[in-house]
């Protein structure tokens, strides 16, 4: 099977395993593992930040930074699309009781101007208080776009005009930044909270790092222990994360390279009606007569899965594991679909 559902999926190389079989450990609770304070003190230098806070996921990560720039009755802007709004189980409103107010957007990319025109009135009582700005790069829902540092520059200023917080929800910032060529810290100084994830296109098997000031991770520590996400001897995930970023970053490209190669073979497909730009590791397109159903059903059959991505999508992800032949043989078992 050349499982193309997610980059979720990857499993450990065993050189990876290696270094978590030899990760110096303690209990992190205590503050007391070295191999996961060297993880959170990496992730924040690299990021142009003053702390980082190992959590297992990106979801909690991102749900984190949330809790702790908002109060309850706080408005969240993001766009319709977004994984804090759509794919974290209502946790802003469940974890935070935020609500959340959605912005026009590009493929996932939205203006400053549109923010501008989204924030309330902080001084009308009728109205939710206009509190964090959400950006997410890559975009998922967007086909894996990648946004403009520019953009989100002009968006870190009206943000600071207005007193917001601006979140990078940067589940795959390490795909955006392997486009643009731009260093972590050019992207990390624009925002003050980053979500980075090592569980995706970086191949670790579990975690996710969020970094800003000092005191912000302070408090993101006690949140994350009121959610439950306090690790003991946890330096075993987190010697996954620091190999990952020594051996899995520049390797990203490859991904991008085999996700256009499937792209314009979808294009070639009469069953495919559109491709979205192909610009990182995640290829969505739209399906036309047939069902979503039967063509997962017909891929399957084919030892290829891929998933659902709403009425008539659907996503398929390269990743550390699908090299090269794998992506040949998804290209001659998409031929033999159309026979």
């Amino acid at each position: 099977m050349i499982d193309l559902r997610s980059d979720t999926v990857t499993r450990p190389t065993p050189a990876m395993r290696e270094a978590m079989l030899r990760a110096e450990v303690g209990d992190d609770v205590f503050g007391e593992d070295p191999t996961v304070i060297a993880l959170e003190q990496r992730m924040a230098a690299h990021f142009g930040h003053e702390a980082g806070l190992f959590c297992t996921s990106g979801t909690q990560t991102n749900q984190i930074a949330i809790n702790v720039h908002t109060r309850p009755g706080d408005e969240v802007l993001c766009d319709e699309g977004a994984h804090i709004y759509r794919y974290e189980g209502g946790g802003l409103m469940a974890n935070s009781g935020v609500s959340v107010r959605l912005i026009a957007a590009d493929r996932g990319r939205f203006t400053a101007e549109r923010v501008e025109e989204a924030i309330n009135d902080a001084g009308n009582p009728h109205l939710a208080r206009t509190r964090v700005v959400n950006v997410e790069n890559t975009s998922n829902r967007g086909g894996g776009s990648v946004w403009e540092l520019a953009e989100v520059e002009r968006i870190g200023a009206v943000c600071r005009k207005h007193g917001l917080a601006l979140h990078l929800d940067g589940a795959r910032i390490f795909n955006a930044m392997a486009v643009d060529g731009r260093a972590p810290a050019e992207w990390g100084r624009l925002f003050d909270s980053v979500s980075i994830c090592l569980s995706k296109g970086l191949g670790a098997p579990v975690g996710s790092v969020l970094v800003g000031p000092r005191d912000f991770i302070h408090q993101a520590r006690r949140v994350r222990k009121r959610l439950g996400g306090g690790m003991r001897q946890a330096g075993i995930l987190a010697a996954a994360g620091l190999y990952a970023l020594d051996h899995h970053v520049d390797r990203l490209r490859e991904d991008h390279a085999r996700a256009r190669v499937i792209g314009a073979a979808l294009q070639r497909c009469p069953f495919v009606a559109s491709v979205m730009p192909v610009e990182t590791n995640i290829v969505v397109f739209t399906v036309q007569d047939l069902e979503v159903t039967d063509l997962l059903s017909r891929l399957r059959a084919l030892n290829i899965a891929a998933v659902q991505f709403g009425p008539g999508m659907v996503r398929v992800v390269t990743h550390l594991d699908v090299d090269d032949a794998a992506v040949a043989q998804v290209v001659d078992r998409l031929s033999a679909l159309q026979a």
